[in-house]
């Protein structure tokens, strides 16, 4: 197991990094980040990603589940706190009344690894909308549920298992079987057996942003992550432009899929 998913420090440094080096320029060519801008994420976690934007001044929130990741996230922003940049809500966000709760909406929507763990995905992104300024925009990351660690078995505590590809999209009891084999502890089961349920493909994600009359402002897939470079010191690179112009193979290769979605005007 990754040591740098237990030592909260060092996991807040890396997606700072991630965020700052890889997200903020992805969405920058669509907004101009400054002090006037309101930033939400769901699923903030240790707030790492939110970090690189209060670096802009912009005002930004977290919406997170556990309180607990939202303990480290104070603590890890105890400056941006102070200074009123920054504010997190321990939430379910399908219970946060948008008026009450918030008093406002936000020009720039921040999924990163999240909405593969959210079920009925085809409710959440077009709930998105609730929250979002006229002509706000939403960046969403994911790994594909297809591509080779889909299923987040990197996170195997046995290291042959954390190290086998494309296991995860066998049969349910199969794959359920192999785990135990290995020994991995029930929690731990019982994590993949959910992210087995909730991830989600390319081609599922983009029927879902059209039915829901979302366009897609930009789009990248990688063969090697971004994230890759602190987590394994692999250099980032896009995945090849012809093979992200075929549909279902370009699900088994790409390791992350980046997005900015806005509403068509006509909303």
């Amino acid at each position: 197991m990754f040591d740098f998913h237990t030592v909260k420090s060092d996991y807040f440094e890396i997606q700072y990094k991630n965020s700052k080096e890889s997200i903020v320029p992805f969405v920058s060519p669509f907004i101009q980040l400054n002090e006037n801008i309101r930033v939400l994420e769901i699923g903030s976690a240790e707030a790492g990603v939110l970090k690189a934007f209060t670096d802009f001044d912009c005002n930004c929130t977290g919406i997170e589940l556990s309180p607990k990741r939202v303990e480290h996230a104070r603590n890890f922003m105890k400056n941006e706190l102070k200074t009123g940049k920054v504010r997190f809500l321990v939430k379910n966000v399908y219970d946060i009344d948008i008026e009450k709760d918030i008093g406002f909406r936000f020009d720039l929507i921040i999924l990163k690894d999240v909405i593969e763990h959210i079920h009925e995905q085809g409710k959440f992104i077009p709930f998105m909308a609730n929250f979002l300024n006229p002509q706000g925009i939403i960046f969403i990351g994911f790994p594909p549920w297809f591509m080779p660690f889909g299923g987040h078995q990197q996170m195997c505590e046995h290291k042959l298992l954390s190290k086998i590809p494309y296991f995860h999209i066998l049969p349910k009891p199969i794959y359920k079987l192999i785990l135990k084999t290995f020994k991995e502890k029930k929690e731990k089961v019982d994590m993949f057996l959910e992210v087995k349920k909730t991830g989600i493909s390319i081609e599922r994600f983009e029927r879902i942003v059209k039915k829901n009359n979302y366009r897609i402002i930009d789009r990248i897939f990688y063969f090697i992550p971004p994230i890759y470079k602190y987590k394994f010191k692999l250099k980032p690179k896009k995945l090849n432009t012809f093979i992200t112009k075929i549909p279902y193979i370009r699900d088994f290769i790409s390791m992350s899929a980046y997005y900015i979605i806005q509403k068509n005007e006509n909303e």
